[in-house]
């Protein structure tokens, strides 16, 4: 592909206008018929033998005088023909047309010199001759030899112009004018034979440099129009480069140029500029005539040059924003593409409020990632527009590629919205349905909790009326819509599980009015009777908790029940309206037809009796899916009982405005926690039942994941402080009751934290089973197919790494739960603390500082210690200062931080005798110093020990890097040790229910009094 196929100005008009600016050059120059400059005859021109002083016959004609020359007849014939070839050329075309004058001055010589002159001119003078004047030799005898020679050899000599014999210089001037004649021939006119050289000399380098330079320039249009041009852009990028630094080489030979020519005409002009009476010499005009001449061509050529280039360089430019614009638009049309393919594939639109939610989220994280992607597309439509207004030689090519990309970005900007408004109204149904569930569910639980005894009496009639007609008035604010309100809406994104949800819930909602209806007839027939009511039959409550009004206590019967850790686990929100579904149909039915159907439905799963025969490794993965459940089904009570409540209207009064306004920083992010499990983890780990070797995988694969219990444990800090402040109130007692738990909440809210714990001890427990020190097996096991039972065990196994990875990741982040409780009860933290690498220990100390000027040990017992909270991290330690602050339970410690110091840039030691407690660090500098007493020498010994690794770390980590840098190679630093971990997630039973803090365990003390986070002996 060559870029100058649509050019203005093509190669060959260029080529042209340069091979023009030659021609006239070597016209001027008269290089066709003078094909000798000055330099080539420097010599003979310097022996003036013949001169062309610039003067005219009367006619015009040029005159060539022959001055006297002592031995003009030794000068070689080539030297004279050159002479005179070079003499008659600088005389314009006109002038040498009108013939020259030739003028011989042999006054001083004799007869054999003029006719050695005579018959050179006739044999080899170039030119046309108009006439030849001599003067004769002075001397007597010279001239009558003269005059006899001319009349005898005039007709050897085959002469056509006439020959003048002249007496003196006063008889020439009778055919020349004295002023074009020289000094020497009695004339006034100028001659300075060097400086003519000079300028001559000058005149034709110029001339010279002028055409070689255009020659040149025709060598580069040449090449650039024969160039052809790279695919890549760093390729392209580099071409333009190469042609630049060549074009900036030939612009400044040009300008170098134009300067020579302008200070070579200016020293020509010089005398006339001088004096305003001095005129130019004859030849001085020719010479400065044929500068301007060749300054015209010089001007020309650089115009010619310029527009090229200018037409180049645009098309060159153009072509590689070309290569830019296509190969954006490659990265950018693939990426639209891959969003495109991602947003097809977000075809789902939820089966309840939570699902809806995180699809919502999901869908804004698509948004967010498609932002740029998008944004990126529309600039390059910009740039293309830009590109096409700006006459792009490739319009058609551009124009296009941005209305694919404006249309890409309407397309996934148009289905995002589209899709955005879909989950907009799937989350508008649950929610509503949600609604009229909780509706019907409130609704049959007063029902059932309106006590019979009060119906004996006309004023408990009228009370149990006036309840239910105020139930009936909370449906506006509940929005409750016909069935054919919820089809006409929803219709076209009913999916088929939604549609079975919707009418489940419609017809619920229908049976649920039909009871009230029949409960108010049955009311106002009591009323107008006065008969002895009839008692009405409670159903049978589900696992999850049911409210009832609280104008009416609640039946002890309603205490919900539990299921077994055996049952499969098969709790989804369309089962639960199913079963909702199941209670409100039995309001209207016998107690004991209700019992039936209900032991009907919910059999007791008979638990295989092969379990004996799992091998270890499934029976810890069995137990672990079993506990999942169990776990889930607490976060969901938690959920149910205690979270969604907080909206009912009749439980409002009992909420205090404190825990009202922080709910969300109570319970944290635990309906996360909930969606994470039942949707994900546990569909995972019921896999793995049957495969052991995935569960290390399911782990990891979920590592990022796992991350929501760091938010959770951040929080759990700010929620422990908010129970204790709410911890008394009766909304909790109620929430309590109606779940049937013996434990508060809060001992609840921990259980995550006890869930990691379990996660780690089952890797442990299956890693120890799996470890190479096991692998011992009898040969008759394997050949009698033992090994079905669990994964194949060898040294080897990758099943055996997965294993290990999955523990060390679940032991990082129990240690950054610890982490982030740790550090939340510590007041102006620096933001950058992540820096600061994973807390390895903590703990209280006596802090002594000392500064140099007044280091002296004596003077110690003079100052009181500050008492301090420190931090060990892997690379820096910090001090905290210790407040006790009044609360409910007494004084409890608030940590605020001080200073944090490198531990690169501290030095430890041990101090002497009397104190085995104390120990020092110091900054390298000396300038200050820290004591540190420990509550005993072993807690003294066991941070000593471990600051002690890692500084001897950390000074082995520089030191190889600088090794490697000698090498000419950094590496980064390596890992610090791993430590223990868990055994702050272990202890938060330290809060009890009632808010109680256990002495000793909040500092991170065991029994034996130890700093928790040491290491432990393995």
């Amino acid at each position: 592909m060559l870029i100058w196929l649509k050019e203005e100005m093509a190669p060959q008009e260029f080529t042209r206008r340069l091979a023009t600016v030659i021609t006239h050059v070597d016209e001027i120059m008269q290089q066709e018929i003078r094909p000798l400059v000055a330099v080539d005859i420097i010599e003979q021109l310097h022996r003036q033998f013949a001169i062309l002083s610039g003067g005219q016959g009367k006619d015009g004609a040029p005159i060539i005088t022959f001055p006297e020359f002592v031995g003009f007849k030794h000068i070689p014939d080539e030297d004279f023909l050159n002479v005179m070839t070079y003499l008659t050329s600088v005389p314009s075309m006109e002038a040498a047309s009108i013939g020259f004058v030739i003028v011989i001055d042999r006054r001083r010589d004799k007869w054999s010199s003029i006719k050695a002159s005579l018959t050179r001119i006739a044999v080899a003078f170039p030119g046309n001759l108009q006439l030849i004047l001599i003067l004769r030799p002075s001397r007597f005898i010279q001239r009558t030899f003269t005059d006899i020679g001319i009349k005898y050899y005039r007709d050897e000599f085959k002469m056509k112009v006439p020959i003048v014999m002249l007496n003196s210089v006063s008889d020439l001037h009778d055919y020349i004018d004295k002023s074009q004649l020289t000094a020497d021939l009695g004339g006034t006119l100028e001659y300075r034979h060097n400086q003519w050289i000079n300028h001559r000399t000058a005149v034709e380098n110029f001339a010279l440099a002028l055409k070689t330079t255009a020659q040149m320039l025709q060598t580069f249009g040449a090449c650039l129009a024969t160039t052809e041009l790279p695919r890549g852009i760093p390729s392209t990028e580099d071409l333009l480069m190469s042609h630049m630094r060549r074009w900036n080489k030939l612009q400044g030979e040009l300008k170098l140029l134009g300067k020579q020519g302008a200070t070579l005409l200016s020293c020509m002009q010089e005398p006339a500029t001088k004096s305003p009476t001095s005129k130019l010499s004859l030849n001085e005009v020719e010479n400065v005539a044929t500068m301007e001449r060749l300054l015209v061509q010089l001007d020309e050529t650089q115009k010619a040059f310029s527009q090229f280039w200018s037409e180049h360089h645009l098309k060159f430019n153009q072509y590689l924003q070309l290569q830019h614009f296509e190969h954006s638009f490659c990265e950018v049309k693939l990426a639209l593409d891959n969003l495109l393919a991602e947003q097809a594939e977000f075809s789902d639109i939820g089966d309840s409020v939570m699902h809806v939610e995180q699809l919502l989220k999901e869908h804004k994280k698509l948004e967010g990632e498609g932002q740029e992607s998008l944004e990126k597309a529309q600039l390059l439509a910009v740039i293309g527009d830009q590109l096409i207004q700006s006459h792009h030689y490739a319009v058609d090519s551009i124009r296009p590629r941005c209305a694919e990309l404006r249309h890409l970005c309407d397309d996934f900007i148009n289905e995002n919205k589209k899709k955005h408004d879909i989950l907009e109204k799937s989350l508008e149904l649950h929610r509503r349905l949600d609604k009229v569930s909780q509706w019907c569910e409130a609704g049959v639980y007063l029902l059932a909790s309106q006590a019979v005894d009060k119906y004996q009496s006309r004023e408990g009639i009228d009370i149990a009326l006036n309840d239910i007609e105020t139930f009936l008035g909370t449906a506006k604010e509940y929005q409750l819509p016909s069935s054919k309100d919820f089809y006409n809406q929803y219709e076209l994104m009913l999916t088929l599980d939604i549609k079975t949800k919707a009418q489940k819930v419609l017809q619920k909602l229908s049976d649920v009015q039909e009871i009230f209806h029949k409960r108010q007839m049955s009311l106002m027939k009591l009323a107008a009777r006065q008969t002895r009511p009839v008692q009405p039959v409670a159903p049978h409550p589900e696992s999850s908790p049911k409210w009832a009004s609280p104008k009416i206590s609640q039946p002890s019967t309603l205490v919900p029940h539990q299921k077994t850790s055996e049952e499969p686990y098969t709790e989804t929100d369309l089962n639960s309206e199913e079963k909702e579904d199941d209670e409100t149909k039995s309001e209207v039915k016998n107690e004991e037809i209700l019992e039936s159907s209900h032991d009907a439905d919910n059999p007791e799963p008979e638990q295989p009796d092969g379990s004996k025969n799992l091998s270890h490794s499934r029976h810890i993965i069995r137990d672990l899916v079993e506990t999942e459940v169990t776990y889930i089904k607490e976060i969901k009570n938690i959920i149910d009982g205690y979270i969604i409540p907080m909206d009912f209207i009749w439980l409002k009064h009992l909420i205090p405005d404190v825990l009202r306004n922080n709910k969300e920083f109570l319970f944290g992010n635990i309906r996360e926690l909930y969606e994470f499990h039942s949707r994900t983890f546990l569909k995972e780990l019921e896999k793995c039942t049957e495969n052991p070797e995935l569960l290390a995988r399911c782990f990891l694969k979920r590592k990022e994941d796992l991350q929501i219990y760091f938010k959770y444990h951040k929080n759990l800090p700010r929620a422990r402080a908010i129970w204790q402040e709410c911890q008394d109130c009766t909304y909790f007692g109620v929430c309590q009751r109606q779940l049937g738990h013996s434990l508060p909440l809060f001992k609840c809210l921990r259980e995550p934290s006890q869930r990691l714990i379990k996660y780690q001890m089952l890797l442990k427990g299956l890693l120890d089973f799996e470890s190479p020190e096991d692998l011992e097996m009898d040969p008759s096991d394997l050949e009698g197919g033992s090994a079905k039972n669990g994964p194949k065990r060898t040294k080897d196994s990758t099943f055996l790494a997965d294993l290990q990875q999955a523990l060390a990741m679940m032991e990082d982040l129990i240690k950054s739960c610890e982490l982030a409780m740790d550090l939340a009860a510590v007041t102006g933290c620096p933001d950058d603390i992540g820096k600061f690498g994973k807390l390895l220990m903590h703990g209280s100390f006596n802090v002594w500082t000392v500064h140099k000027d007044r280091y002296k040990m004596k003077d110690l017992i003079r100052f009181k210690p500050s008492q301090r909270q420190i931090y060990l991290f892997e690379r820096e330690i910090m001090f905290c200062k210790i407040q006790l602050e009044p609360s409910d339970q007494g004084l409890s410690p608030h940590y605020s931080f001080k200073k944090s110091m490198k531990l690169m840039t501290l030095s430890i030691r041990q101090l002497g005798r009397g104190s085995n407690r104390k120990f020092e660090i110091a900054n390298q500098n000396g300038l200050e110093k820290y004591i540190l007493q420990a509550a005993s020498k072993e807690i003294r010994d066991c941070w000593f020990s471990e600051i002690s690794k890692l500084l001897m770390k950390q000074q082995n980590n520089i030191k190889d890097v600088y090794e490697d840098e000698d090498n000419g190679r950094q590496i980064s630093p390596k890992p610090l040790g791993t430590f223990p971990v868990g055994r702050q997630l272990r202890d938060l039973h330290v809060w009890s229910g009632e808010g109680r803090k256990h002495p000793g365990r909040e500092k991170g003390l065991s029994k034996e009094g130890h700093v928790s986070g040491t290491r432990k002996e393995k």
